[in-house]
């Protein structure tokens, strides 16, 4: 309890209200430009490459950078987090926080929702492109046929269905993404600690950038329209600036700021949602799609080495970040 005084006598140290709310509106503007920047680079690169002989292997490239940036944010940042929030001082002496590991069990349930959603959107997706049909009259009765909705053969439906399925992989991960971005804003907004917020701005920059060229890779092998596309940009860009908006608007109407018991177990409680979603989809819909079933990848030694290197680089791109943020 002594080591909890001392963080909140030091916390009280550095509060200041009037800098911290000039401090996060820079931030709200900052962090909304180098978003946007993150996220549209991989867009716009695969957009030069298309129609070119390196096209396909570009989109591997930076889709493994992006995997690497992926699972890196979900392992290095955002579960290191989830347990930190709920392991803190004023929750470690409460039940039932104390008597059970919240943080790991909520990131398995996360995982778990991660899965039911990809095989059910799978499943729905199949069925879709190979519908039962009954057969005409004189044909047998109770017979039946499947029929490929949109023709074009099977490669063609092949193609579409990997489409199909990289467009719901791209929307699950903005999902996990956009919960992970809301904390750390209503976290940052909430907070009156000048000390932490004013090296948050500058991290939380490249954070973003990072964190954007990693959803930007997948968002980019999709082939979502260019309306779908800038939608998803710019929901991702709001969603931190927003959060800090929300957080500031939440300490203002509540007095509660991010050290408060119910700040910390809402934090604690998503971060391991969104971290179980973010490890699933890096690890199962990203890195194994890639290195076990990617047909272009396993006929190319040389392209399988340097999008391991990718992969390695945007871990360590992701993972040297936490030490800022």
């Amino acid at each position: 309890m002594s080591a909890c005084a001392t963080d909140v006598a030091r916390a009280a140290a550095c509060r200041n209200g009037a800098a911290a709310g000039h401090l996060k509106v820079i931030s709200i503007f900052t962090i909304f430009v180098t978003s946007m920047f993150g996220m549209s680079l991989p867009v716009l690169l695969a957009r030069c490459f298309q129609g070119k002989s390196l096209y396909d292997k570009a989109i591997v490239l930076i889709k493994c950078f992006a995997a690497g940036v992926i699972l890196a944010t979900s392992l290095v940042h955002v579960l290191p987090d989830a347990f930190a929030a709920l392991s803190d001082c004023q929750l470690v002496s409460r039940h039932p926080w104390k008597d059970f590991p919240f943080a790991g069990l909520v990131t398995l349930i996360g995982a778990i929702m991660a899965l039911l959603v990809d095989v059910a959107a799978s499943s729905h997706v199949e069925h879709t492109h190979y519908a039962p049909v009954e057969k005409e009259e004189g044909e047998g009765e109770g017979e039946w046929r499947l029929e490929v909705v949109g023709g074009g053969g099977e490669r063609e439906r092949v193609e579409e269905l990997m489409r199909l399925k990289q467009r719901l992989v791209s929307q699950v991960l903005e999902i996990g993404i956009i919960f992970h971005s809301v904390i750390i804003g209503v976290t940052m907004g909430m907070s009156q600690n000048v000390c932490t917020i004013r090296p948050l701005v500058a991290a939380l920059a490249f954070h973003q950038i990072f964190e954007g060229m990693g959803l930007g890779g997948c968002v980019a092998q999709a082939g979502f329209s260019f309306g779908t596309m800038a939608y998803m940009c710019f929901m991702f860009s709001v969603t931190t600036p927003v959060g800090i908006i929300l957080g500031m608007l939440l300490f203002s109407v509540t007095g509660y700021d991010d050290s408060s018991v119910n700040a910390l177990i809402m934090e604690g409680l998503l971060g391991s949602i969104s971290s179980g979603i973010l490890i699933y989809m890096a690890l199962v819909d990203l890195i194994a799609v890639d290195f076990f079933h990617n047909k272009l990848m396993n006929s190319n030694l040389t392209l399988k080495k340097v999008s391991f290197l990718a992969l390695t680089l945007g871990s360590a791109a992701m993972s040297v970040l936490a030490l800022w943020a």
